[in-house]
């Protein structure tokens, strides 16, 4: 079964691409969903982040994601770190979940997909963009985030320029028509190949 990485930067609109791909009838696997699911629910997970960040992480046997992400952003050791714990026991998930499917093909979307070599699994990758200034207006609106906490989080991703080297299709994510036309285009290739 064919793997299709799904990434792009915060607010670049992976979700909406996610949920064209799902009408389409093609499961996805949302890797930043299913690590927090794994992060509340695997006491050996949270051992090892309690051992990294201390008892901090958790408040109330729930992931305290403030917390976590005041940390990780603002420490690039700690995020390495982090990412070290975190993303062999999604990628182990991910396996498991792809063997259970049935269909031509699956779509792993992944924020960092390319920066932790994610896309050396996959069989195409997807960029999606958007301007920076449209990113920042999407994520104000979604979750409340200041300005700054973006950009500090866009600071951490690499940018779109160095992402368009490595993705095999790439969807400006601005008016939902032409993503849309360009979702279906792209499922059109790999459902031939």
């Amino acid at each position: 079964m064919k793997v299709i990485g799904l990434t792009g930067g915060i607010g670049s609109g992976k979700t909406t691409v996610a949920n064209m791909f799902i009408a389409l009838g093609i499961p996805v696997y949302i890797a930043d969903v299913e690590a927090k699911k794994l992060m509340n629910n695997e006491p050996t997970l949270q051992k090892k982040i309690i051992k990294l960040l201390g008892s901090n992480a958790y408040r109330d046997g729930k992931l305290n994601r403030q917390f976590i992400a005041d940390t990780i952003f603002n420490d690039k050791e700690v995020l390495k770190k982090m990412n070290a714990i975190i993303h062999p026991a999604v990628a182990n998930h991910f396996e498991d979940w792809k063997n259970s499917q049935r269909s031509a093909y699956v779509i792993k979307e992944a924020a960092i997909l390319f920066e932790n070599q994610g896309y050396k699994q996959c069989d195409y990758t997807i960029l999606v963009v958007a301007p920076q200034e449209i990113r920042i207006k999407r994520v104000q609106k979604r979750d409340h985030s200041t300005r700054k906490e973006i950009l500090d989080r866009i600071k951490n991703q690499w940018g779109d320029a160095k992402k368009k080297q490595l993705a095999d299709f790439v969807i400006k994510n601005v008016k939902l028509e032409e993503t849309k036309y360009k979702i279906n285009e792209i499922h059109k290739i790999i459902t031939q190949n």
